[in-house]
């Protein structure tokens, strides 16, 4: 008979060690959701520098009444003496006339990108007041489009049935719908004084809320899909049977998972409502002058193409690159929170 064995029994290092992670199980399974999209974020360059440009583009649209009194002039002031009268572009040289005039819109220290052709306005200070309209008209319309989408996508996702069925029939009639037409009409028919807003304020106003109420359909579908899988998981199910209300289920329960998705497609609205609110003021029924606006500086630089084509260059810019930079950084922020996204 052998004598019992006194040697210490083996122990799990897991279990012996809360801190430690279990066999075959690495640090990145315990990152939440957030932390492994912004990870992904940070590796996307493309996103990022995207990122830092569309920062850029909403400060320098906040403060542009202090960037235009430190680089530029007030958006409105004519300067005339700037500008050959005969060929409407400005002098080489104002100082001496005889000296012709310049394509390239009289750049200097005291306006850095020139001014316009006819009026002499600093270039520089329109764009930075120009982006305020552009900006404010896209934000808000996406607000506007966001609010409804979501409402009724969520709605029809999980009532299903007649409401859905009534839901989604809307959602056809109003992609049918021609906006840009509709728009032209409505925006160029409306009286002033409408909801107490005059000028600029109404054609705002208008704007928003056309592109905001006839655009929900395409986020409420994305909803939609999303709340017709989240209704059937088990946290649903687990809320109904605590006798939870429809209210509490879909704005407490689902709602919260559907921010991400709902995020991600706002960023890739917004340019959608930029180039929108750009071609109405370049159609002549957006913003009304002297008010700057992206879509109008387009249109006055037609004539000028060849004389003065710095005038369509720079406001053509503009657009471009703030379409360009919403685009990269939604696409970005779309793929770090796709789970089928490797790391």
């Amino acid at each position: 008979m052998s004598a019992p064995s006194h040697a210490p029994e083996a122990t799990d290092p897991v279990a012996s060690d809360p801190g430690a992670s279990a066999p075959g199980r690495s640090d990145a399974d315990n990152r939440s959701l957030r932390q492994i999209a912004w990870q992904r974020l940070r590796r996307d360059k493309v996103a990022m520098v995207s990122g830092v440009v569309v920062v850029l583009l909403i400060l320098a649209a906040i403060f542009a009444p202090l960037l235009a009194k430190w680089f530029g002039h007030p958006p409105t002031q004519f300067n005339q003496d700037l500008i050959d009268p005969s060929r409407r572009v400005p002098y080489l040289d104002p100082e001496n006339p005889e000296l012709g005039v310049d394509r390239w819109g009289g750049i200097s220290s005291e306006h850095l990108l020139g001014v316009e052709p006819t009026t002499g306005r600093d270039l520089f200070s329109r764009i930075l007041y120009g982006a305020q309209i552009s900006l404010l008209v896209a934000f808000l319309a996406t607000l506007v489009c966001v609010a409804l989408g979501t409402v009724l996508g969520i709605i029809a996702g999980y009532m299903g049935g007649w409401v859905d069925t009534l839901i989604s029939r809307s959602m056809d009639i109003f992609l049918a719908f021609p906006l840009m037409l509709f728009a032209i009409a409505l925006v160029g028919v409306i009286p002033e004084g409408v909801l107490g807003l005059t000028g600029n304020g109404l054609r705002i106003g208008v704007i928003v809320f056309i592109i905001g109420f006839f655009n929900w359909p395409y986020i409420a579908r994305i909803v939609r899909g999303q709340t017709l899988a989240l209704r059937e998981r088990e946290f649903v199910e687990a809320a109904k049977s605590l006798g939870a209300s429809n209210r509490h289920i879909l704005f407490k329960e689902i709602l919260p998972n559907l921010i991400t998705p709902i995020i991600v497609y706002s960023t890739l609205l917004i340019p959608t409502n930029i180039l929108f609110e750009a071609a109405l003021s370049f159609l002549g029924v957006g913003i009304n002058p002297p008010t700057p606006s992206w879509g109008k500086m387009l249109s006055e630089a037609v004539p000028f193409y060849q004389t003065a084509p710095y005038f369509i260059i720079f406001p053509g810019l503009a657009i471009f690159i703030t379409v360009l930079a919403f685009n990269l950084f939604g696409d970005g922020l779309r793929d770090a929170f796709d789970p089928r996204t490797s790391d």
